[in-house]
Formats: structure tokens, C-alpha cells, sequence
């Protein structure tokens, strides 16, 4: 009986880190991660219109805030699915960069995962108790309440974790290389 052919994204891997130092590396993280949270903030804005809502632009304690255009008290399943959209959308995104098989581990990319992870972290933490807060609006239309969200997107996150952490592609994730080793930080120099 033949052996099934395994998967690409179920290989062993050989091959070392894929980053490649350039001038650019930093500036292209910053764009990937700024990307992510843009990413986010349009998968708010378009789910408003798929729900019939119009989105609307604001400030709660001087931080930027999309706003759905429906109320949660007459449409709390409407509002559900506007407030996940953002960490849905992020998470998939991230799962896609992981698991569909392609060059990896480029700065723009690495910004994009990081955005992701970064973004659900501080919702699952800091942020989940703000007053515009998606984990709070979550927990407000009683479909999942707060601990129930911090598990779900909570898990996927520790799962995307584990797989750049085994990942020999995604050696010095956050840090870039250099010939004398990794560099962390900032150096003054004369």
C-alpha cells in the first residue's frame, strides 16, 4: 500500500532564519505591523456595511475609534459581528501567512504577524476593559462573554506562537541579525 504524500506546511524544515539584512528591515516591519492594524480597522468598517450599519469616525479619550452605526441594544448580534470582525480577520491573516506555503519570513511579513499577535494581546489584557473596547462590545451582546474570547483568540495567538517559535524560518523574530550575533536595543555609538 502506497504512503500518502505529506503535506509542504508538514515538512521537516532545513532551511535557517530567511531574514536578510538591509537598510530596510525596520522601516518594512513597521509597515507590515501597521498594515495588520489597518487590516483590522477595515474589516470593522466593511462589516459595518455588510450589516447595514454606517460607520462613523471618533475619539474616546483621544484614542481613534471606528463606530458601527447600529445600536447594541437593538441589534447585539449585528454588533457581535462587528466587533470580532477586526481580530477575526487578523487571525486569519496570520494563519495564511503560517500555513500557505511561500518564501518566508521577510521583514513585511514578520510586521504583519507581529500586528496580529500584537493587536489580540493587548485586547486579551490592557485593552479588553476600555469603554470602546471590541473584547468589552463582545461580551455585551451575550454571545461570548470576556473569559470565553480571551481563550478563543487567546489560543489561536499561542498556537501562532508556537508554530514561529518551531519554525527554524522564523529564527530572531523580533530582533534583527548581525554578524557579530543578535542585536537587541538601541547602541549609542561616537
Amino acid at each position: 500500500m502506497p504512503v500518502p504524500p505529506v503535506a509542504i506546511a508538514q515538512t521537516p524544515l532545513t532551511r535557517a532564519d530567511s531574514v536578510r539584512l538591509s537598510p530596510y528591515y525596520w522601516p518594512k516591519l513597521v509597515f507590515g505591523a501597521a498594515s495588520s492594524i489597518l487590516l483590522h480597522e477595515a474589516a470593522h468598517i466593511t462589516t459595518s456595511y455588510a450589516i447595514g450599519g454606517k460607520p462613523t469616525f471618533g475619539f474616546d479619550n483621544l484614542r481613534p475609534t471606528v463606530y458601527s452605526g447600529v445600536h447594541l441594544q437593538d441589534a447585539p448580534r449585528k454588533q457581535f459581528y462587528f466587533s470580532i470582525s477586526g481580530l477575526v480577520v487578523q487571525s486569519v491573516l496570520d494563519e495564511m501567512i503560517l500555513d500557505i506555503p511561500h518564501e518566508r519570513g521577510g521583514a513585511f511579513e514578520r510586521g504583519l504577524v507581529a500586528g496580529g499577535i500584537g493587536t489580540t494581546v493587548f485586547y486579551l489584557t490592557i485593552g479588553r476593559w476600555g469603554s470602546v473596547s471590541d473584547v468589552d462590545f463582545i461580551a455585551r451582546t451575550h454571545v461570548m462573554n470576556k473569559t470565553q474570547v480571551s481563550l478563543v483568540f487567546g489560543s489561536i495567538v499561542a498556537a501562532h506562537t508556537w508554530r514561529i517559535a518551531r519554525d527554524p524560518r522564523y529564527d530572531h523574530f523580533f530582533v534583527l541579525p548581525s554578524a557579530e550575533g543578535v542585536r537587541l536595543g538601541w547602541s549609542l555609538e561616537r
